[in-house]
């Protein structure tokens, strides 16, 4: 009996010490401290002006280019919002708005490249930040593995303008090309009785924006403001057309599906602002980043809803619901496109402006491949950064956290990123992507948000450069509101989810675990032995 006693209190005391070391915390002072100690940084370069741009790029993309058309009309077992997708652009704003105070607040207080795990090692513990930064690879790298399959489908339909013509077996992945036309895996090339078949635009615009990122931040920037610009303008073009064809009757009814149909609009366009949070990660390359993160993130969602909702109401106001409803399937992946070309057909429509439409919605088609790259670019800097911040800590290898000695970027994680995307967006089918990018990316900011409640409840007098409004309602609010976001989303998706954090989990325990530095016995492998990668200015 003594023997079992015995044993039993070792166990207990064995799984007391597990939790203990799993659930260590990196309180805000020692990631601090330990970020001033480390002998290489990353150059600091970036103002407020370059992370609203960076934000910008990161969210305007696919979400008002492409999703407005299927939130509007609707779909097979969807209401669409109608005119009144307007309101449902605010209410997503509004739910966004509690999660980027959120970021901004710990972004300020603690400006380092991790975002949120970053954030969640200073308060939730080791597994539970783990888990988040293994979370943030399906928002930013999943993420991006959607939005170059998405581009290289832009780009072909460009391309098609010009009368050139990319095969599809060299613009497709099999299982989709199996489903859309078992044609194409016939008249593919084979090698040893394989047919090839893969997604050679999208592998070709990652390994382009790879090398440019790796080489630098600031270089990087100066291309990303340059398609902000770009993107822009297009949405500016289509407004100044649009406008003088809005007819106040396309608003009648405003919701012609309910709350019910605003709420679905919500759902779908909530994924228009996934990125706001991408600014968070450049924190180590800011300037001042207790005063310029927040400009970023606030200013980066206050910017994009206000061109969201302008874009919209034209929008909505070229076309009647009855139309939306009957759009083609293709011309809802190109809404504004497909609205220009609408005009054409007016009956107050000349000859002129019938054949100008169809130049304008090729224009516009333009448009939208910048805005993939820009948000692709944003994308392909944020997930090196997270896997960075995770190597410093020992979470991972220590070759993750390589600095190249002159372009100053995290040289071997970019690589390694862009290697990881390339390789699954020739291969993979975008559904799949999208709905693990839009589970990680929600659960991220439940994550962000609860680490600030539980700041706010721990550590009330901490220096706060920046303070989201509202008291503990504002993360409260926000976990609410992302919680409402996910339930909607079907129980494929939570189970492919589950099975990416099993594995990570598998990850964390077989190396993470022993490796992590706030183990004593890895004390000597701290933040100031930050390793070089010798001779790399060749790349």
């Amino acid at each position: 009996m003594v023997y079992i006693q015995s044993s039993t209190q070792s166990g207990s005391t064995a799984s007391a010490g597990l939790l203990s070391k799993i659930f260590r915390i990196k309180s805000v002072d020692r990631i601090i401290g330990d970020d001033k100690k480390a002998r290489e940084h990353l150059k600091r370069s970036l103002k407020a002006p370059d992370l609203v741009f960076m934000g910008i790029g990161a969210v305007i993309g696919a979400g008002i280019f492409a999703t407005i058309g299927s939130a509007a009309a609707g779909d097979i077992g969807r209401p669409g919002a109608g005119p009144a997708l307007m309101l449902s652009f605010v209410l997503t704003a509004i739910g966004c708005g509690f999660s980027a105070m959120c970021y901004a607040e710990f972004a300020a207080m603690v400006p380092i490249a991790g975002s949120a795990y970053t954030y969640s090692y200073a308060t939730l513990g080791e597994l539970i930040a783990w888990i988040i930064g293994w979370d943030l690879i399906v928002e930013y790298a999943i993420g991006n593995v959607a939005v170059a399959i998405s581009w290289s489908s832009y780009f072909c339909s460009l391309m098609e303008g010009f009368n050139l013509k990319i095969p599809l077996w060299l613009a497709t992945d099999y299982r989709t090309a199996l489903a859309k036309d078992p044609g194409i895996i016939s008249g593919a090339p084979h090698f040893l009785g394989i047919p090839i078949v893969f997604n050679l635009p999208a592998v070709a615009i990652v390994a382009l924006l790879t090398y440019l990122i790796a080489i630098g931040i600031k270089e990087s920037v100066r291309v990303n403001e340059a398609m902000v610009v770009i993107k822009l303008l297009v949405l500016g073009f289509f407004c100044s057309i649009g406008i003088f064809y809005v007819r106040p009757e396309n608003f009648s009814p405003l919701a012609p599906n309910g709350f019910s149909g605003i709420l679905t609009g919500a759902a779908i366009v909530f994924f228009a602002y996934i990125g706001f949070d991408a600014v968070s990660t450049l924190a180590e390359e800011t300037e001042n980043p207790a005063r310029d993160l927040p400009i970023g993130i606030i200013g980066t969602l206050v910017v994009c809803t206000i061109i969201y909702i302008v874009v919209t109401a034209i929008f909505v106001g070229l076309i009647p619901f009855s139309k939306l409803v009957s759009m083609p399937a293709n011309d809802k992946a190109e809404p504004l496109a497909y609205a220009l070309k609408y005009i054409g057909t007016l009956p107050d429509a000349g000859a002129f402006a019938k054949k100008f439409m169809n130049y304008a919605a090729g224009f516009v088609a333009f448009g939208a491949v910048i805005a993939s790259t820009a948000v692709l670019l944003v994308f392909q800097i944020g997930q090196p950064r997270i896997l960075f911040s995770m190597s410093r800590d020992g979470l991972l290898p220590k070759i993750f956290s390589s600095i190249h000695p002159t372009f100053r970027t995290p040289f071997f994680a970019t690589i390694v990123t862009g290697v990881f995307v390339a390789v699954f967006s020739a291969f993979m089918s975008i559904d799949e992507m999208v709905d693990l990018c839009n589970i990680g990316t929600l659960f991220a900011f439940v994550l962000v948000c609860a680490g600030i409640l539980v700041l706010r409840i721990k550590e009330p007098d901490r220096k706060r450069p920046f303070k989201a409004p509202g008291g503990i309602a504002t993360p409260i609010l926000g976990i609410l509101s992302c919680l409402f976001l996910m339930q909607g989303l079907p129980l494929i998706t939570w189970i492919r989810f589950a099975v990416w954090l099993i594995v990570g989990m598998c990850v964390y325990f077989a190396y993470g675990y022993h490796n992590s530095r706030l183990d004593p016995k890895n004390a000597s492998n701290g933040n100031g032995d930050l390793p070089k990668i010798d001779n790399a200015d060749h790349f």
